[in-house]
């Protein structure tokens, strides 16, 4: 009996102190979030964008609606340097979000590659946007007058074809040339890369416009 008693004795206490352990490891430390003025990595950031030479006059143009996002909201310290034809920026003591300068790069790479500035300032506001670019040559090899009829096949009479697609995926496109570049979610890149891969392989546009239908129609069904 004794021994039965001391060994219920020692079971018990075991079983106290493994609670105890458990209730310990269960209590985790809670931080409070960090920002740019608290992180050691707290040195100037800085990023240079070249400008292209066609893309001179629009970003004289739209320059101070282009700083306003830029140094109201994201904190971020801008100019244009003439002798190095490009736009320079860099945080400032007073940037808050850790991210602000490549969020900032990113808007104005947007911009310089031909998206208006409405479309290229939801990279700002979004996490989930992406700009995905490519060449004509990249999905057929093409010469002459087989890729100006190409890209006339993207882009349709009035721009007819590439406002389906950009309706229908939900994404921003821009013809620059043989460059091709797509601005939106993931998904929405891919559906939109496929309808323009399929046109410039040389399928017909009413195809593809049926096929935009379905995929618009199955977009509104999951969301």
């Amino acid at each position: 009996r004794f021994c039965r008693l001391a060994w219920k004795m020692e079971t018990a206490l075991e079983h106290d102190t493994m609670e105890g352990v458990e209730e310990e490891k269960a209590e985790t430390p809670e931080f409070s979030p960090l920002t740019q003025k608290g992180t050691e990595q707290s040195k100037r950031e800085y990023r240079r964008l070249r400008v292209p030479q066609h893309r001179y006059t629009p970003l004289r143009e739209n320059w101070e609606t282009l700083l306003s996002p830029l140094v109201q909201h994201m904190k971020l310290q801008v100019r244009f340097n003439p002798k190095m034809r490009c736009v320079e920026m860099r945080t400032s003591p007073h940037t808050e979000d850790p991210g602000a300068i490549q969020k900032g790069c990113d808007f104005m790479a947007a911009f310089l590659l031909g998206f208006e500035v409405q479309d290229a300032i939801a990279l700002l506001r979004l996490d989930d946007l992406y700009i995905d670019s490519f060449q004509v040559q990249d999905v057929k090899i093409l010469h002459g007058d087989h890729l100006s009829r190409a890209i006339g096949r993207i882009a349709g009479q009035d721009g007819k074809t590439k406002f389906a697609i950009e309706n229908a995926t939900r994404t921003r496109i821009v013809l620059a040339n043989t460059h091709v570049h797509i601005l939106g979610s993931f998904q929405n890149i891919r559906i939109a890369r496929d309808a323009i891969c399929s046109l410039i392989m040389g399928a017909p546009p009413g195809k593809v416009y049926n096929h935009m239908r379905n995929v618009a129609r199955r977009m509104k069904e999951q969301y």
